[in-house]
């Protein structure tokens, strides 16, 4: 399958969502990714699991190593990584067409490990509670909002927000990395607060377009 017939079919997944520069790109790498595992038959539930498990450590290694330091990098690093293999597993199932409704449950519970993960990290890395607690929250409600929608028979929510999943987990893993780099910006905080803002924008932009569509 070429790049745009997986695009092509990924907007249709997505009950006809337009995808910006941004997430085109995104979803244009994991394309390529992915082609060598759908070749190899890997499944891509154990890709899956391995994005989420990678999410988990990188929460464990922040909170563990402490504010900064190697710790960081490696939390940074192991969130880019499971950011990564977030979307090669269903690029891997639309290439070999083994989409399935299991899947799409186990991707979903999935991605709400990954968000509380990058949120935990941030606070590792020393972002305050209340303001993690925020961004995090935000997240899981917008979610949240387009997964009910979807259940109430909006299957064409069509809005790309601009707190989707790979800005989350690109503020996240790059703040966290960036705070044993210039160690005199609270970089954590920082992250924080610009998932937070971006959240709200990003919960608002859903809930007007599934209210509109219901």
């Amino acid at each position: 399958m070429d790049r745009e017939a997986y695009l092509r079919t990924w907007r249709a997944l997505h009950g006809g969502t337009h995808a910006n520069a941004l997430v085109r790109g995104w979803l244009s790498a994991a394309h390529a990714l992915a082609r060598p595992l759908a070749g190899a038959g890997v499944p891509p539930a154990a890709i899956t699991l391995s994005g989420g498990a990678l999410a988990v450590v990188a929460a464990a290694v922040a909170v563990l190593g402490g504010r900064g330091g190697v710790a960081a990098v490696a939390a940074g690093a192991l969130l880019a990584i499971a950011g990564i293999f977030d979307n090669l597993d269903g690029a891997v199932a639309v290439m070999t067409g083994r989409t399935s409704r299991r899947g799409a449950l186990l991707d979903a519970a999935c991605d709400r490990v990954g968000d509380a993960a990058c949120a935990v990290v941030l606070w590792g890395c020393g972002a305050p509670a209340w303001l993690v607690l925020t961004a995090g929250g935000f997240a899981q409600l917008q979610e949240y909002l387009r997964a009910r929608g979807q259940g109430l028979g909006v299957d064409d929510v069509r809005i790309v927000s601009v707190a989707e999943r790979p800005v989350r987990l690109a503020i996240a893993a790059s703040c966290a990395a960036a705070t044993a780099v210039v160690v005199w910006l609270d970089w954590a905080t920082l992250g924080a607060g610009v998932w937070a803002v971006l959240g709200f924008i990003g919960l608002v932009q859903v809930a007007t377009a599934v209210g509109r569509r219901l």
